[in-house]
């Protein structure tokens, strides 16, 4: 299927590719940043923004398949790709099938085990009814700080600081996904997410994670890279679950810095501790 997308700046391809009920938009942050020096590629994933859902099934896995088949229809298998959230378990996977360059995976789904799968399921289902029902409200809320505090802090570390704008366009987003209740049942509930064996994915692999990450705990980090040992692992100070929201700099720099070299960055801390 065609994919609405949008190609910003010159140089080579990378592409972005948001989280559940995000669409092309939740890169605004960092789409300035990146477009200096690459050619960004930034989709709507199936029934996100402007691409209706798919056909049937709207699971993580049709989603990985219908990727998979639009990056082959569109020549850019090898193309390097950074994922946010559910995205970010989209690029593993992609990785894993070997149709990805290098690949940065943003605070990434599928690594929860026992109360945390409940916890993800309903804290999200939760959160995304009230968005729904406040859209009447929501440029008011999102236009104050406390409204964004109130608001966002189950994905920002410091929300009162996520621009206004930037948050009434992921609230709006969340509330148009067709497909949001769905995909999501499926990411807590449905296959468990397939690891690669060590040597099996070509660098640079590197996983950030938000030290503050209030929907996916930074206890899910070491379960990501035993299923990835490919994998480095980044810790971002001061970050919930979206660091392109908290750290926008700072995920532009480890983003140019990891697709532009074979190795991941010195800066990787690997074998860091999660916060407690």
């Amino acid at each position: 299927m065609n994919m609405h997308h949008i190609r910003l700046g010159t140089g080579k391809p990378l592409l972005l590719i948001h989280g559940i009920g995000g669409s092309w938009r939740s890169w605004n942050p960092v789409l300035d940043g990146l477009s200096r020096k690459r050619e960004v590629i930034a989709l709507d994933l199936p029934g996100h923004g402007q691409t209706p859902k798919l056909p049937g099934e709207n699971s993580f896995y049709t989603l990985a398949d219908a990727l998979e088949s639009w990056l082959r229809d569109h020549n850019l298998v090898g193309v390097d790709c950074v994922g946010s959230s559910m995205g970010a378990r989209l690029v593993l996977e992609l990785a894993r099938r070997g149709v990805l360059g290098a690949v940065v995976s943003l605070d990434p789904g599928g690594f929860w085990e026992g109360w945390q799968v409940p916890f993800f399921y309903y804290s999200v289902a939760g959160s995304v009814r009230l968005v729904r029902l406040l859209q009447p409200l929501m440029p008011a809320i999102t236009g104050s700080a406390v409204g964004r505090t109130l608001l966002l802090a189950q994905f920002s570390a410091r929300p009162w600081r996520v621009p206004a704008d930037v948050a009434l366009t992921e609230m709006r987003s969340f509330a148009r996904t067709t497909n949001f209740d769905e995909v999501l049942k499926h990411l807590a509930y449905g296959q468990r997410q397939a690891g690669a064996p060590r040597g099996s994915i070509k660098p640079p692999l590197v996983i950030g994670w938000g030290r503050q990450d209030r929907v996916l705990p930074p206890s899910q980090a070491p379960r990501a890279l035993a299923a990835f040992p490919d994998a480095s692992l980044y810790w971002f100070d001061k970050c919930g679950h979206f660091p392109h929201w908290d750290q926008p700099q700072e995920t532009v720099d480890l983003i140019l810095a990891v697709t532009s070299q074979s190795t991941a960055p010195a800066t990787a801390p690997e074998a860091a501790a999660p916060a407690s």
